[in-house]
């Protein structure tokens, strides 16, 4: 991570009136080449996010073993196929979305004796190509995962659509989360992550300002 990128970070957390360590950066290294991924270690950096749970086996298997204090989050969709695999693997889950997963990974946690944290994706624009639970069952789907399955639920997590104003949608998760009684709020991206952080994020998911552009 560049000087003047944690600078950013620093500067909007200095002026949202919070302080810098409450926000968490996760490095999406999805699709990244291997020299990139392989510098921002030897930098020090350790909080990485993924999108597929085969993809994320193939880079960060082995080297989970070379750096015991790798985290990783998983923060694209996941099938209850993948649920096996990605408790074994990730640290956080970003993208529970409905029952089926929910109870999968519940199943996997206690099989596996493992307990990860997770957020619950949701769609604040109700756009029916994208993954996420409505914002309208949001506050009982969290009481759901928390006192039926258990699953440490720590915040809730979004993805605005892509033609609107993200400071709408980030206000509204933040508005979610406090019915909900959730402090986390993953949100931002490298093109919003300041405005994010001005909503209270606590951890943003930011790749091509860290990586550059992806090949």
């Amino acid at each position: 991570m560049s000087i003047e990128f944690a600078e950013r970070i620093t500067k909007a957390a200095i002026s949202a009136g919070r302080p810098e360590n409450e926000v968490t950066l996760i490095a999406v290294s999805k699709q990244q080449p291997e020299d990139r991924i392989e510098l921002a270690l030897a930098n020090g950096y350790r909080i990485y996010g993924e999108n597929r749970v085969q993809e994320a086996q193939l880079r960060w298997a082995e080297r989970k073993i070379t750096y015991p204090d790798l985290e990783l989050h998983l923060i694209g969709p996941l099938q209850s196929n993948k649920a096996s695999d990605a408790v074994q693997l990730f640290d956080v889950i970003h993208s529970v979305d409905r029952e089926k997963i929910a109870q999968s990974l519940a199943t996997e946690m206690k099989k596996q004796n493992k307990e990860i944290d997770c957020f619950i994706q949701v769609n604040t624009g109700d756009e029916p190509q994208k993954s996420g639970i409505s914002p309208q069952e949001t506050v009982t789907f969290v009481k759901y995962c928390q006192h039926d399955l258990n699953l440490s639920v720590k915040g809730l997590m979004c993805i605005p659509p892509a033609k609107e104003n993200p400071a709408v949608h980030f206000g509204f998760l933040q508005h979610l989360a406090a019915q909900s009684g959730l402090a986390g709020l993953s949100m931002g991206m490298s093109a919003d992550y300041e405005v994010a952080i001005q909503f209270g994020a606590t951890h943003i998911r930011v790749g091509s300002a860290i990586f550059g552009a992806r090949p």
